[in-house]
């Protein structure tokens, strides 16, 4: 692996935006609903996502084997990294720090996310329809609650921190100014879609999600 090191690089760094920039993108817009248009809007969402043609292949290359790639390359990576943001207390060092620890909070997460949504529909223990009260069963969970916020905030820095290294290591930001404007540019894409995230937790603690 040492030898290609540069193009497994590559692929995780791409892998990383397309397409599980794309599924972390849709999953905050379909959660949404449950703020904005409450059960029904959330249960319509998840009926237009089952919906979808060749939904399995979609699921198996689009979003497990990405996510399980890139998931294990990264804490390979990490695991190689020398972290220096306490010697170098520069943002964009502390950045690189935050980079490897969400992602492996990450990592974890969304496994034990998908353990306690998909997974249980694919074992026959829930349904599409039962989706938002289990999410309600977990909003409401004091604990589940924190966990998920943190989860959810590491997931998104994770991916938009990412974006801002992608631009770069693709050759689509080279100048100072640009790699500046398009920090700047992903800061607001954190915010924004950790905005839709945190409302739609929110809005899952609702008694109607019962």
């Amino acid at each position: 692996m040492k030898g290609n090191s540069y193009h497994w690089r590559k692929l995780h760094s791409l892998l990383g935006v397309i397409p599980l920039g794309g599924f972390i993108l849709v999953h905050a817009l379909l959660n949404f609903q449950s703020f904005e248009r409450g059960p029904e809007g959330f249960a319509n969402g998840v009926h237009f996502i089952n919906s979808l043609p060749l939904l399995p292949f979609l699921e198996i290359f689009g979003i497990y084997l990405p996510i399980l790639f890139h998931g294990i390359y990264g804490l390979y990576m990490a695991y190689l990294s020398k972290l220096n943001s306490v010697q170098y207390k520069f943002s964009r060092n502390w950045a690189f720090t935050l980079q490897r620890i969400t992602g492996i909070l990450t990592f974890i997460f969304v496994f034990w996310h998908f353990f306690n949504t998909r997974f249980q529909i694919y074992i026959g223990n829930n349904t599409h329809e039962e989706l938002g009260s289990t999410m309600h069963q977990i909003a409401t969970n004091s604990v589940f609650f924190v966990i998920y916020v943190i989860g959810v905030l590491s997931a998104v820095f994770h991916f938009s921190n990412g974006l801002w290294a992608f631009l770069i290591s693709w050759g689509i930001t080279i100048s100072p100014r640009a790699q500046k404007v398009s920090s700047n540019i992903c800061m607001v894409v954190f915010v924004l879609i950790s905005v839709l995230f945190l409302f739609s937790l929110i809005a899952f603690t609702g008694e109607e999600f019962k």
